[in-house]
């Protein structure tokens, strides 16, 4: 199949200047009272709304009345965000603007005899073995469906959206939750599609057998009866193949895959802590980027949780575990807690060891830890929390760095892109071709390294905009029920060896890639020579600065030992406290074990014979990513 070409820029459909539809006059019946309710209570605080105020007893189509919805958005948006009191009554009206708009958009419809020629969205979350990430991300979708409206439902579903739920799970009761958790959505009125590991191996194997050994590494080897945890790459890869069967209308459909532990929300700080809102159109949204635009793929960043491997954040989580307890340690045990209140906000990837390699500069410092419990409460009961928390930090968790979300210049502006966050992405048909590639090699760091290539390829066609999604590494069922590929539990140990390891030579990859693309034409096979002299330049800078690292976790770790058992502090004399003592040993027990000059993970990325064979899987890989891609290509 060929891929169609790129549309030229469109008109928005229901812009001031659309084209006029016979018929399509403003009944003097119709209703926009929350249009009217949102002028009247807002035109004093929002200069901007006497204009569409002005403009509304002008309107003499439903095209120029649904155009001044648009004019409202923007005014609303930079009132919510602006830091108001009055954040959820403006948000309220926010969406309920939408809703009026939707169903003038049904009416207009009716009244004109036309379709709704706004793109469908077809979702794709790939799963494995995470029955309450699962629920919260459904859930995240139903709510941005109810609130907003985007289509409508007046069928009983929202009939613009659909989700494909794409099964990787190896636990059989896991698989059975979330066949429920999709038949529970499905009554809600979404349209959810459960695509089993038998349906995935019957799709594949459907493809013709050359093509499907060219794809092997895109699409996986692995056997029918060992069909599970092939890994997300390769399981969004699938997806793929199931969006084209799925897709009805290639000119008007968008592609969305998501990940499982992210939600269609964003996190805003408050003075009681971190809330969850769905003050977000998304499809909305990004239906008029692409309508607006040459965009081919368009990624949204994330909030909430460090998009990160906690590999790569141990040295500033430690600084800022030592400054906690450097302060508690000249607090009183019963006085009320002093860590309330919104502390300064990290600035992009403050959460990472190494961001100057990602072109941040951030200056040392710490961050404080912002305690989550409510009502009265003394030092004793913060700490008691707070140590109950820390070992989620092995999981992806950070309790003093979260990102929070920023309004900024608005949803729509565009900037050039160069990573893709691989649960926040959106193609078109034509913009299919550009995946994920490298999945076999189970590295870390590949959105990032699939963007440097993408980037050089098709240039601002490649964009990023500001909606990202609420990023949550765990939830409220608690560690025993989530999974993590790479991380090992045991009973009172956790191992992230798999992890780290695949972190190192994922940085090896990535800044191999990015220096690659800077002399060499992406769109031809790569020369295995030049790729041996860029990983052998990039594995000398990385192993020293991976060394620095290594020295600083340990000496702060250490640093941090001391503080908490050897310093004498009040905590040490409370019997009530001994519980919460326990889980910070078993923290710094574990950032030793995962970290210190013993760790196995270290171990192998010090093994020059390791890393010989780790060089050689990154090498052939880029060496054939272009004929990879041209068999990917094929499929279109």
């Amino acid at each position: 199949m060929t891929i169609p070409a790129s549309k030229p820029p469109s008109r928005f459909p229901h812009s001031p200047d659309a084209e006029r539809v016979p018929g399509a006059h403003v009944p003097k019946e119709l209703a926009n009272p929350h249009l009217r309710d949102c002028i009247a209570r807002y035109q004093a605080r929002i200069p901007g709304l006497a204009d569409v105020a002005a403009q509304l007893s002008r309107a003499a189509s439903l095209d120029a009345l649904i155009a001044l919805y648009e004019a409202c958005y923007p005014l609303l948006e930079q009132a919510m965000w602006s830091g108001e009191p009055e954040f959820h009554p403006l948000l309220a009206c926010y969406q309920s603007l939408f809703r009026e708009q939707e169903a003038l958009i049904r009416q207009r419809c009716k009244n004109a005899q036309v379709s709704d020629e706004r793109h469908h969205f077809i979702l794709a979350i790939p799963v494995a073995d995470r029955p309450p990430h699962l629920r919260a991300c459904l859930e995240s979708l139903y709510q941005v469906c109810t609130l907003f409206d985007y289509g409508g439902h007046a069928s009983g579903v929202w009939e613009k959206i659909r989700v494909i739920v794409s099964e990787d799970s190896r636990d059989e009761d896991n698989v059975r939750r979330h066949q429920e958790l999709v038949d529970e959505y499905r009554k809600k009125g979404l349209q959810v599609v459960y695509f089993g590991l038998d349906e995935q191996y019957e799709l594949l194997h459907a493809l013709p057998p050359q093509q499907r050994e060219r794809l092997g590494h895109l699409l996986t080897t692995q056997p029918r009866d060992a069909f599970y945890l092939k890994g997300q790459a390769a399981n969004r890869n699938l997806s793929y193949l199931k969006f084209l069967q799925l897709t009805e209308d290639r000119e008007r459909t968008l592609y969305y895959p998501i990940d499982s532990d992210q939600s269609l929300c964003v996190n805003r700080q408050t003075e009681a802590g971190e809330e969850a809102v769905y003050a977000l159109n998304y499809f909305h949204t990004i239906d008029r980027i692409f309508r607006s635009t040459d965009t081919l793929l368009l990624t949204g960043k994330m909030v909430g949780d460090p998009p990160v491997s906690p590999a790569v954040m141990a040295a500033n989580f430690l600084d800022d575990v030592t400054a906690f307890f450097t302060q508690l340690a000249g607090l009183r045990s019963e006085a009320a807690c002093q860590f309330h209140g919104a502390g300064p906000v990290a600035g992009d990837a403050a959460y990472h060891d190494m961001a100057r390699l990602f072109g941040f500069d951030h200056q040392p410092t710490t961050y404080p830890y912002p305690c989550r419990l409510q009502g009265a409460h003394d030092h004793g009961a913060c700490l008691a929390d707070f140590a109950q928390r820390l070992n989620a930090f092995f999981f992806g968790e950070h309790l003093t760095r979260k990102t929070w979300f920023t309004y900024g210049s608005g949803f729509t502006q565009l900037t050039p892109a160069r990573t893709i966050y691989p649960g926040n992405y959106i193609v078109n048909y034509a913009g299919l071709k550009y995946l994920i590639p490298f999945g076999h090699l189970r590295l870390r760091m590949s959105g990032p390294t699939a963007g440097r290539l993408i980037a050089a390829e098709i240039g601002h066609r490649f964009a990023s905009f500001n909606m990202p999604n609420l990023h949550r590494r765990t939830t409220e069922a608690g560690l025993d029920d989530d999974f993590r590929p790479g991380v090992e539990v045991g009973e009172a140990s956790v191992d992230l060896s798999n992890e780290f390891e695949r972190q190192f030579f994922g940085d090896l990859m990535l800044f191999s890639t990015e220096e690659l693309v800077k002399h060499a034409d992406v769109n031809q096979p790569f020369a295995r020579e030049a790729v041996e002299a860029v990983i052998a330049q990039k594995e000398a800078e990385l192993l020293a600065l991976y060394q620095q690292k290594h020295d600083a976790i340990v000496a702060r770790n250490r640093q941090l030992n001391e503080l908490v058992f050897d310093a004498g502090h009040w905590w040490l004399r409370a019997p009530e406290l001994a519980d919460a003592l326990r889980h910070v040993r078993a923290f710094i027990d574990n950032i030793d074990r995962n970290f210190g000059a013993h760790a196995a993970a270290w171990r192998q990325i010090q093994s020059a014979a390791h890393r010989a064979e780790r060089k050689r899987q990154i090498v052939e890989a880029l060496v054939n990513y272009r004929a990879e891609r041209d068999a990917w290509d094929g499929l279109f």
